[in-house]
């Protein structure tokens, strides 16, 4: 039964969308990059209206299903966007 609990909980996470992914990939001048994807989601949650204009990327139709998930990557890209933030530039190439 836990197993099947899981599988649900995990479907419905990923069909909401990841709002960091979302915020990350929406490449807004001005928009938040420290925890831009949790921060989506409590602006969401607390009837923001422009998110479009304000993060650069719509907020989830679940934001409340969405908000551990984008909280934990958020934290594991911190360092990262933290750098970022900063203002700090470094150059990642990868691929064949």
């Amino acid at each position: 039964m836990n197993k099947k609990l899981f599988v649900l909980t995990l479907g419905l996470l990923l069909a909401t969308g990841c709002s960091t992914v979302r915020t990350l990939d929406a490449n807004q001048p001005g928009a938040p990059v420290v925890y831009s994807g949790t921060r989506l989601d409590l602006y969401a949650i607390q009837g923001g209206c422009c998110e479009k204009d304000r993060f650069g990327a719509e907020a989830p139709k679940y934001p409340m299903l969405d908000l551990p998930g984008s909280a934990l990557l958020d934290t594991l890209l911190l360092p990262l966007s933290i750098l970022t933030a900063l203002g700090v530039g470094f150059q990642a190439t990868g691929g064949l």
